[in-house]
């Protein structure tokens, strides 16, 4: 299983990005797994962004809430996450992240950096 993550940059606070994740490999389907994205910031631990039941249901932390959004496209088995209203506390390594279970943690990206400037 391969997750390729795209999108990531520097903007001014205050601006938007859109990270893409991208699944790939041997009968693997988004369908079947819980998909969300992790960050981590510099010098903090890694935190659960949002994540994407597959049921449908969506998640996101309470210091993204009301900025970033969660959207899966499983015909093309990717998964994106929007960010607007962009803070320079959301700087960091951004990691797609796909699971069986309710918690996407078994299969990761390589990390797509996202810098914000005030």
């Amino acid at each position: 299983v391969q997750l390729a993550e795209s999108g990531g940059g520097l903007v001014q606070a205050g601006g938007s990005l859109r990270l893409s994740c991208e699944a790939s490999g041997s009968f693997f389907s988004t369908a079947l797994y819980t998909m969300g994205w992790y960050r981590r910031a510099p010098g903090k631990q890694r935190e659960l962004v949002a994540y994407a039941g597959r049921v449908g249901t969506a998640n996101v932390a309470d210091s993204v809430k009301g900025r970033f959004t969660i959207a899966r496209d499983n015909a093309k088995n990717t998964v994106v996450l929007q960010m607007n209203s962009l803070k320079s506390e959301d700087t960091g390594i951004y990691y797609c992240a796909a699971g069986p279970g309710d918690v996407p943690e078994t299969y990761w990206g390589q990390g797509t950096q996202v810098a914000v400037s005030s």
